[in-house]
């Protein structure tokens, strides 16, 4: 028989977890578990300036890692303000653990001081949510919480009155234990073989590839090169693919390109490999389609899917690859051709000779400084389309908020990635109203020294919202911004900061933004232009 405070119990459990890391904000309900995490030298506490930070960083790192991200908060106003960052990794699939702290056991359900009906709210995000009732129950309901978080893709919340963590436990033996196996999935040969005969009978056949195909990129081209199909990406996969790849057709929908947007259309067969694109304005009108993911629910859920194949992308497009006959590429040659047309375009906006930046050029110049492996940390706006237009990903990795769309999610992705990967390059892209949302958190990275690059595209206004209502007839209002010396600012958190307002201003800042030993932020000032002018 041994005993401990259950707070130590779940200390160990989430190192046997193979968390080294937590984001979070102490406070009241939850300092009995901080003292616990403070004995604890092998797991960091990264203390941010606001929850949604902490949330958005532990999305960011699973989506980065494929390891769980685990974030904290007290009741109340704490638990409030994590949903956001929980709700992106809903949308974007990913694991994350929430550790909640709540009002002292006997008084909840009394209306205390910031109590609230935690379960309730998170009833809608959570593919786990419950509350330890008894100290007791604490190591296996962790255990269970991270398990469902990997096995659902998605978050998983856990709430704690903060005496119960304090509380000794007794146990002669363990009930559960911190272990999660990876199920192993492989298409059914009736579906396989199905799919190769769409793939024999088709003439146009088209590749639109997601993140689900992020561990099956050989597989993947090699499909794509034995049945000459053209390849477009899905944002969040953006770098999977070597964008000089000579398939490679740019990105689908608004942030795409014409070539991939015409291929699309006149394609007499679709193959959806790890990705459930959503917008079916822009698939094919009437055409087959093949769908391969590892969840039966997406198939056929955006596109009437002529064959499903439910498996891991890598076993089923090397069985694809091997089994289809090889075809002729005139259908591929003729988007080759319109693509490097395309290309060309990019290269003359980016070469133009401008009196202030345009964001073609500042995305060229950030070119020139990324290292193989980079992390781009991308938030959402305008700087999303500029950023998948105009930067060629060629191994790099991408973090943005892909369905949730959350402007913001740019400085914690940076955050998250520099802890995950101190010795890379990070560079976040932000326009100046996702900057302002939450940009108390710089003073998050430089508190842990976590050197980074954050290029903000400073015009003065929410730009793509302004497009949105000019493109609905309405006549644009409430779109204008307060000017910020986000320069400054970075200064007095400690930081540097640097102010680029033409091409040579910005090539010297980025040079000294790459061997600065502190974050750096560099305020450019572009011209006021809409992607959708260019």
């Amino acid at each position: 028989m041994f005993e401990h405070k259950a707070g130590a119990y779940a200390v160990d459990l989430l190192k046997e977890w193979g968390v080294d890391h937590l984001y979070g904000m102490p406070g009241d309900s939850i300092n009995e578990f901080m003292e616990e995490l403070r004995k604890e030298e092998s797991i960091r506490f990264i203390q941010i300036r606001h929850e949604e930070t902490g949330a958005l960083a532990a999305a960011a790192y699973s989506k980065l890692t494929g390891k769980i991200g685990v974030c904290m908060s007290i009741a109340g106003p704490g638990a409030v303000h994590l949903q956001n960052g929980l709700y992106d990794a809903k949308k974007d699939k990913t694991p994350v653990l929430a550790i909640v702290g709540q009002v002292e056991s006997e008084k909840v359900g009394t209306d205390n001081f910031q109590e609230l009906k935690l379960e309730s709210m998170f009833e809608d995000v959570a593919v786990y949510n419950r509350r330890v009732q008894q100290a007791e129950q604490l190591p296996d309901m962790l255990n269970q919480a991270i398990r469902t978080a990997y096995a659902e893709k998605g978050p998983a919340v856990l709430i704690v009155s903060d005496d119960l963590f304090s509380t000794n436990i007794k146990r002669d033996k363990e009930i559960s234990s911190p272990v999660y196996s990876m199920p192993k999935i492989r298409g059914a040969e009736e579906d396989l073989l199905k799919a190769a005969d769409l793939i024999s009978a088709s003439n146009r056949p088209i590749i639109l590839a997601g993140k689900g195909a992020k561990h099956a990129v050989p597989e993947l081209l090699a499909l794509a090169e034995k049945i000459k199909a053209p390849l477009i990406a899905s944002l969040p996969s953006k770098g999977m693919i070597p964008e000089s790849h000579p398939h490679y057709l740019g990105h689908l929908g608004q942030l795409g390109t014409e070539p991939a947007k015409e291929a699309m259309k006149e394609a007499d067969l679709l193959v959806l490999a790890g990705t459930a694109y959503p917008y079916r304005d822009y698939l094919p009108e009437d055409a087959p389609a093949i769908q391969i993911d590892v969840e039966p629910r997406v198939i056929g859920k955006y596109y009437p899917s002529t064959v499903g194949i439910v498996s891991e992308a890598k076993s089923a497009l090397s069985w694809l690859a091997e089994h289809s006959r090889e075809k002729e590429g005139r259908y591929l040659g003729e988007f080759q051709e319109k693509q490097q047309k395309w290309n060309e375009q990019l290269q003359e906006d980016i070469q133009q000779q401008t009196e202030t930046l345009q964001p073609p050029q500042v995305l060229a110049e950030i070119q020139q400084v990324l290292e193989k492996d980079a992390v781009i940390s991308l938030d959402v706006g305008s700087v999303t389309i500029w950023t998948a237009r105009y930067m060629k990903l060629d191994g790099q990795a991408l973090l943005t908020s892909a369905w949730l769309a959350t402007m913001g999610c740019a400085l914690p992705g940076a955050i998250a990635a520099k802890i995950a990967y101190p010795d890379r390059q990070v560079i976040g892209i932000i326009g100046d109203g996702g900057f302002s949302m939450g940009m108390q958190d710089f003073v998050t990275a430089v508190k842990y020294c976590l050197p980074m690059t954050l290029v903000i595209f400073n015009n003065q206004k929410i730009q793509l919202i302004e497009h949105e209502q000019q493109e609905i007839g309405n006549e644009p209002t409430n779109v204008e911004l307060g000017n910020i010396d986000f320069a400054a600012f970075a200064a007095a958190c400690g930081g540097v900061g640097y102010t680029a307002k033409t091409k040579a201003e910005l090539k010297e800042a980025l040079a000294k933004a790459k061997d600065a030993t502190k974050p750096a932020v560099i305020d450019v000032y572009v011209e006021d232009i809409s992607p959708e002018t260019k």
